[in-house]
């Protein structure tokens, strides 16, 4: 790695911590932290986008940064910080899979992902196609983290984290996504949340809690109905 340019030094650094950063999201049971380490993620990835502009000379990637910074490091933590201050809801229940076991998961995910990425990396010509298997790894641990999670909340944190992770596969291998496709991209995502947000509502008003397993329970209640 040392022969290597410094901006691409530090854009391997970006995905290692990008990286590290899910696996932290995996052990995280507090639902304010989760939203921090998203926020911290953003960051990351706003500095990783930054990093390649420069080296490309491609003005869309500075765009995408500023939509990055925007949204990904302040908006939506912010809206996500007042839901769980309006809600009420710091800590998520145990996860279905305890925190050793879902972290030795994860790991298996990595080296997954890795020999799923390799033919993709090998075909890219970009200078952060060794990337591409962190980005993968990325999307695949924040799955994990929506499964694993009871908490509506925790659920849409990993939903967020996968789309950073897809946002930052598509720029390792191809240099980002066209603008129009970013911005459609991050209006479905700040849709996504708010719309989310009035169904969090929805559920604390009729359930009294955001565990997941009073809408499974309603749902069995349903099916028992209709078969009377």
């Amino acid at each position: 790695m040392a022969h290597l340019p410094l901006d691409l030094q530090l854009l391997n650094l970006c995905a290692a911590l990008l990286l590290l950063l899910s696996f932290a999201m995996l052990s995280q049971r507090r639902i304010v932290n989760l939203v921090n380490l998203l926020a911290v993620q953003g960051a990351v990835l706003f500095i990783a986008t930054l990093l390649l502009a420069w080296r490309t000379r491609q003005p869309h990637l500075y765009l995408s940064a500023a939509l990055t910074l925007g949204l990904k490091v302040v908006l939506l933590p912010y809206l996500l910080h007042r839901l769980i201050r309006r809600l009420q809801v710091y800590w998520d229940a145990e996860p279905l899979l305890n925190i050793p076991g879902t972290m030795l998961v994860g790991v298996l995910i990595v080296v997954f992902a890795f020999g799923l990425a390799q033919p993709i990396s090998a075909l890219a010509s970009t200078a952060t196609r060794n990337a591409i298997g962190i980005a993968v790894a990325v999307v695949l641990l924040s799955f994990l983290t929506m499964i694993t999670r009871r908490k509506a909340m925790s659920q849409v944190v990993g939903f967020l984290s996968m789309e950073n992770g897809l946002f930052f596969g598509a720029m390792s291998a191809t240099y980002g996504m066209p603008m129009v496709v970013e911005f459609g991209v991050a209006l479905d995502v700040l849709v996504a949340v708010l719309v989310l947000g009035i169904f969090f509502f929805q559920i604390r008003e009729q359930f009294d809690s955001l565990d997941l397993q009073h809408l499974e329970s309603l749902r069995e209640d349903a099916a028992a109905s209709r078969q009377e």
